[in-house]
């Protein structure tokens, strides 16, 4: 009776297994939500960047006079880091993988997490395209796993699209929609179709803007700002691209193209081209848009 077991326990530790943008922006949110929360990284230089980032956020906020010191100080009590995965697994209630956008990788990892996990956690994928039927056929209990799709700055964006896999269990993802609840989000359900909703409605007007700029349109800034002040969007496309990251623009598209066969989903020949180049985006410090270094 493991899921009743779940379902009548609310979680109280929280796991994130990698340290990178999304990883630490996961984990920055469960902490100032009140779970007890472990950042997961193989490595530990990455790690202490991702804690030094939330940090620095949790500052940021100070200084915007979102959040106060007392608040700062008790969520990064409630936040340690690790590179020994199993240990931190031993008694997670939530475990969320945020590992780079590679299906084999993530396959890797949630086989490890079956191995260890407690028999009660719920486990996500923070995929943004990637099948999560395929990420939960890696364990033995595909029925625990749920798409979570959080965005970039995740402290910040409100939405969570929770994705159900073939094998999803409707209890997994009613945990799944009460948790991002508890962080403050606002949760969608999709089903596991490629690209789901966000990225394949996103990515389409992101590839657009990319050949509108091939095309000698505009420059990114007026590109841009057609869309946030004819469309009331929050941000233009270019700029979202470079704060997502070039490189994981470039892989979801590519995956679309293949998987859809739509001519729509073929990446551009600037994509391409700045990402073999490292022109990443925000992180990198370059991408359609220069970036201060931080």
């Amino acid at each position: 009776m493991p899921e009743q077991t779940r379902a009548s326990r609310p979680p109280q530790r929280v796991v994130v297994i990698g340290a990178g943008t999304m990883g630490h922006g996961i984990a920055h949110v469960a902490a100032v939500s009140g779970f007890q929360t472990t950042l997961v990284d193989v490595e530990a230089l990455p790690l202490e960047r991702g804690l030094a980032a939330i940090r620095r956020n949790l500052d940021q906020g100070i200084q915007k006079g979102k959040v106060t010191e007392v608040d700062r100080d008790a969520a990064l009590g409630r936040l340690q880091g690790s590179t020994e995965l199993e240990a931190a697994l031993a008694d997670a209630d939530v475990i969320i993988e945020a590992v780079p956008e590679n299906l084999e990788l993530k396959r890797t990892v949630f086989a490890r997490i079956d191995r260890v996990a407690p028999p009660a956690a719920l486990l996500g994928t923070n995929t943004s395209s990637l099948p999560v039927s395929e990420i939960a056929s890696a364990t033995n209990h595909p029925e625990r796993v749920v798409g979570m799709h959080f965005f970039n700055p995740v402290h910040i964006m409100e939405l969570l699209e929770i994705v159900k896999g073939r094998r999803t269990s409707d209890l997994a993802v009613e945990e799944a929609k009460a948790f991002g609840e508890h962080l403050g989000k606002t949760c969608i359900v999709v089903q596991d179709m490629p690209g789901f909703a966000t990225s394949r409605l996103g990515l389409v007007l992101g590839l657009e803007a990319m050949r509108m700029l091939e095309d000698g349109v505009a420059s990114p800034e007026d590109i841009d700002t057609a869309m946030t002040l004819g469309y009331r969007h929050p941000i233009g496309p270019l700029r979202l691209t470079d704060l997502v990251g070039l490189d994981v623009r470039l892989a979801i598209a590519e995956h679309l193209a293949q998987t859809l066969g739509a001519e729509r989903f073929e990446p551009p020949r600037i994509l391409r081209k700045l990402v073999s180049e490292g022109k990443l985006g925000k992180k990198t410090g370059e991408g359609f848009y220069r970036w201060p270094k931080s």
